[in-house]
C-alpha cells in the first residue's frame, strides 16, 4: 500500500503526518525513533487531500478553533487490543482527563492497566486520537510518546479554550 507524508510545524514540534489512500494513518514526532510503518517508503505529497485536511484541523486545534477532528483516520497496524484501547481514547471529552486505570475499566480489562498504558504510548494517531488525556490515578501526567513537556502543552491548550 502507498503511503503519503507531509511535515508541519506545531507547538509541540516538527510533526509528520501519514496517510495512505483513504485515511490517516500515524501522526508522530519528526524525531521520533519509534516511527510508525517504519521502513516504508514515504512519498511526500504536499497535495494529498487527506494531508491537507489533517494539517489544516491540527492548525486549528493548535490555534483553539477546534475540538473534534472529522479528518479520516485508520488504525492501520496494531494488534486488537491495542486497536481496543485507541478506539477508546475518542471516548475522552476535549479538555478532560480520565486515568489510565480509567481506560482499563472502559475496555472491560480492569486488570490490565499497564497493557493499556502500553498501547496507550503505541497511539500511532497522537493528538487526533488523544492519548495525552490519559493520566495517572494520582494525578502526575505519566508518560507520553514524545515527551511530558509536550503532553502539558496540548493539555493546557485545551483547558484554556474560551467556551
Amino acid at each position: 500500500m502507498q503511503l503519503y507524508q507531509l511535515l508541519m510545524p506545531s507547538p509541540v514540534g516538527q510533526l509528520k503526518l501519514i496517510a495512505h489512500e483513504h485515511a490517516l494513518v500515524a501522526i508522530c514526532w519528526l524525531d521520533d525513533s519509534k516511527t510508525p510503518y517504519a521502513g516504508h517508503d514515504y512519498h511526500e505529497d504536499v497535495s494529498h487531500h487527506i494531508l491537507l485536511q489533517a494539517q489544516s484541523e491540527l492548525e486549528a486545534y493548535f490555534n483553539q478553533q477546534l475540538e473534534t477532528f472529522l479528518v479520516p483516520f485508520s488504525f492501520w497496524q496494531g494488534t486488537s487490543f491495542q486497536k481496543r484501547v485507541w478506539e477508546k481514547l475518542n471516548d475522552i471529552p476535549f479538555g478532560e482527563t480520565v486515568s489510565y486505570a480509567w481506560m482499563a475499566n472502559a475496555i472491560g480489562q480492569p486488570t490490565a492497566v499497564r497493557a493499556v498504558a502500553s498501547a496507550i504510548g503505541h497511539n500511532p494517531l497522537s493528538i487526533i486520537v488523544p492519548c495525552h488525556r490519559v493520566i495517572a490515578s494520582n494525578g502526575t501526567l505519566g508518560g507520553f510518546a514524545s515527551g511530558l513537556e509536550n503532553k502539558k502543552i496540548l493539555l493546557n491548550l485545551e483547558t484554556n479554550v474560551q467556551k
